[in-house]
């Protein structure tokens, strides 16, 4: 599917929809845990389904109704000699959360991936799992076939591959009899999503010792029990929100979202410092943040805690005055797409001038850009950034495989037309 914006978005008022990396943390909690659970999520996307899916492939019961997940647990595995097959779709989230908590319960699953995700990199926690009890297939092929039980110890993972490796962990090590250590090697990059892994643990009653010297680790005792909270409310999603406050910066209307949290441990509210930086009028009251257009100027970013917003990013970038440098984002490379790669060549077919480096991107801004056709690349950050740039082009934006965006959020051409005053149309 292809989307064709004729006029960008005019302004208004638009609520965050539920942050899918919150979403996944609290259903693999709610499953483990030893009573149902249900867990407030608006909205849906394929990203969440997946987790949704893979876990009740093992035995939990879920189902979506008023506005969230009912959960019912998985309960104590009895038979291990049955396999299990997930379908983790393009979840890297998914697939890297639930091995570790399917090795911790001696599961014999085949994890099935759909797109880039069977070449995204496991090195670290596949080595570290398979030197703790697991046998894992060969990487890089789907199914993922995973076999042994993991055992205690002490577990040693890069910091600037994946968060996600020990977010993995730190669900199943309180599984196992002695739990165990994950000391991080080097700097821990994406650092605010390792807090929200904490802070989900907490709240299901999972304890965890974090010591910092000499390096990084987390000390988790063994024989946890996850604790039902009964309801839990999955907060907005600052990684989604930040497309639409971009846009206001772009654009010609202010545009306000409200139901976010202002403390939210969620690295990419950071969108909101950047945006002053850039030069764009940003105000905070209660939860509602409201960026209008301002004299946008290029800066600097370290991108290390904030990757997810380097797409956004250098949309605004591109319409700033002078250069914008974006630095620490190697790991984009490996994400849905190679993301610096295809946010270059998606913002220069709009007539950007973005140029890449080894770990990031230089942009020279324009007063305006001319528009025309540009291909998502499968990637829903790509497509959602190339629909805010229409702020910015004097001519239509074509997207091509808009259809992209399910990954996050279904409904972001809805809300672009319907909520925010764009005019966008499908040609199949």
């Amino acid at each position: 599917m292809n989307i064709r914006i004729v006029k960008p978005v005019q302004g208004g008022v638009i609520g965050a929809i539920a942050s899918k990396s919150a979403a996944h943390r609290l259903l693999i909690c709610a499953s483990l845990a030893d009573n149902e659970t249900f867990v407030r999520c608006q909205e849906r996307s394929q990203d969440i389904d997946a987790t949704a899916r893979c876990l009740e492939s093992f035995g939990s019961v879920i189902r979506y109704e008023n506005g969230g997940f009912f959960v019912t647990p998985i309960g104590k595995k009895e038979d291990l000699t049955k396999e299990y097959s997930a379908d983790c779709g393009e979840s890297g989230s998914t697939l890297r959360f639930l091995l570790p908590v399917c090795g911790a319960l001696g599961m014999r699953v085949n994890f099935n991936m759909e797109g880039r995700l069977p070449s995204r990199p496991l090195t670290g926690l596949y080595e570290e799992m398979t030197s703790h009890g697991c046998t894992l297939s060969e990487h890089g092929r789907s199914p993922l076939v995973l076999g042994g039980k993991l055992t205690s110890g002490s577990y040693s993972l890069p910091g600037n591959i994946s968060s996600q490796f020990i977010s993995g962990l730190l669900f199943a090590l309180p599984l196992l009899e002695s739990g165990g250590v994950i000391c991080v090697t080097g700097n821990l990059e994406s650092r605010p999503y390792v807090d929200m892994t904490l802070d989900a643990l907490r709240l299901f009653g999972i304890t965890v010792q974090e010591e910092e010297k000499p390096a990084i680790a987390f000390r988790v005792p063994g024989g946890q029990t996850y604790r039902s909270v009964k309801i839990v409310q999955t907060e907005g999603d600052w990684s989604n929100a930040a497309f639409w406050l971009c846009a206001g910066a772009i654009g010609t209307g202010g545009i306000t979202c409200t139901g976010l949290d202002i403390n939210s441990r969620q690295g990419d509210r950071a969108i909101i410092e950047l945006l002053k930086k850039f030069g764009a009028c940003v105000s905070v009251d209660n939860g509602e943040v409201t960026v209008s257009p301002g004299t946008l100027n290029g800066i600097e970013i370290n991108a290390e805690d904030t990757p997810d917003l380097v797409p956004v990013l250098a949309a605004v970038a591109s319409a700033a005055r002078g250069k914008t440098v974006i630095k620490g984002a190697g790991r984009l490379r490996l994400k849905e797409s190679d993301r610096l790669r295809t946010v270059a060549a998606s913002l220069c077919g709009l007539g950007a001038d973005v140029t890449e480096t080894d770990d990031g991107l230089v942009i020279q801004g324009k007063k305006k850009l001319q528009g025309g056709a540009v291909q998502s690349f499968g990637d829903h950050r790509i497509a959602m950034a190339a629909a805010v740039l229409s702020g910015a082009c004097s001519n239509p934006v074509t997207i091509q495989n808009a259809e992209a965006v399910n990954k996050s959020y279904p409904a972001f051409f809805d809300d672009f037309h319907v909520t925010l005053g764009g005019i966008c149309e499908k040609e199949n």
